[in-house]
């Protein structure tokens, strides 16, 4: 049998071989889904709209809280610190690196603007993807202006999410300076678990067409929170050894590296859970290496 013939056939039958077994059938299928809907493109998509909205929002954020909290400078690093738990290792240097712009209103107002323009491109980009993984046709896809109020109910809560997870931040941080018993810190680890997948299902239910049922959007608003929160504890040990080093050498160069990596990794894993969902929804496995 000639070379190419036996790569062939024996292509052919690990290909027979993956269908045949679920725990290497499923994988396989959420891979060739990611694969046919284009990942790395529709990751990048979501990057490019959620740091332009993200770093405008943090000059917001600092420059509100000088002038508000400036005679309270404990409180407002406290707040900031809160702000900036979804990114571990780089929160540092976001805060050694961002500043407000003081009373130059011109510069904040930029900063709104640009953070509004983001804010609504970053929601039309997780419609047009969300829509996109689940196979919802161009033309049955909600068009304006139900897609603006999506857009909204989105962008709403993204900021519910920003904000239960400053709270919950704020709260952690405070029971660690006090006598709370072992009980209560894991119950608040729940309710910060809880919360994070309902606000995920919302999105994810906002952000895809109806004809998708709700349920059938449970388990990737799950595997959602998981990723994300194992990124909160996992991530920052990766991320350190990689991102630290490179932002202190590049400054603000490896700041704005680091950022777009990070929410990069965190876009592509919330597609790869997506995926996972929409898979299992479909039974659309198992599935062929070569078609």
């Amino acid at each position: 049998m000639a070379p190419l013939s036996w790569l062939h056939s024996t292509a052919r039958s690990l290909d027979r071989f993956q269908q045949r077994h679920p725990v290497t059938a499923f994988p396989i299928a959420v891979w060739r889904e990611l694969q046919k809907a284009k990942v790395g493109y529709l990751s990048a998509i979501l990057t490019f709209f959620a740091f332009v909205s993200l770093f405008p929002l943090l000059l917001i954020l600092t420059t509100v809280l000088g002038a508000v909290l400036r005679h309270y400078p404990n409180i407002q690093e406290r707040v900031l610190n809160s702000a900036l738990v979804d990114f571990p290792v780089i929160g540092d240097q976001l805060r050694t690196n961002v500043h407000g712009f003081a009373r130059n209103g011109v510069g904040l107002a930029v900063s709104i603007i640009t953070t509004v323009v983001g804010a609504l491109g970053l929601a039309n980009a997780a419609q047009y993807v969300m829509n996109m993984l689940w196979g919802v046709p161009e033309e049955r896809r909600p068009r304006f202006p139900k897609s603006g109020l999506r857009s909204l109910g989105i962008i709403s809560t993204i900021g519910l999410g920003v904000l239960s997870t400053t709270v919950l931040s704020a709260i952690g941080e405070w029971t660690s300076g006090h006598a709370f018993s072992l009980g209560f810190r894991i119950a608040l680890v729940v309710a910060s678990f809880v919360l994070t997948g309902l606000l995920f299902w919302m999105g994810l239910r906002i952000a895809t067409a109806p004809e998708v049922r709700t349920r059938d959007l449970f388990l990737g608003a799950v595997l959602t929170t998981v990723v994300w929160q194992g990124l909160q504890y996992l991530g920052g040990a990766i991320a350190a050894h990689q991102l630290r080093h490179s932002s202190a050498l590049y400054g603000v160069f490896g700041l704005v590296l680091g950022l777009l990596a990070w929410i990069y990794l965190q876009a592509r894993l919330t597609l790869m859970a997506v995926a996972t969902d929409v898979v299992r929804a479909r039974r659309s496995w198992p599935r062929s290496l070569f078609d």
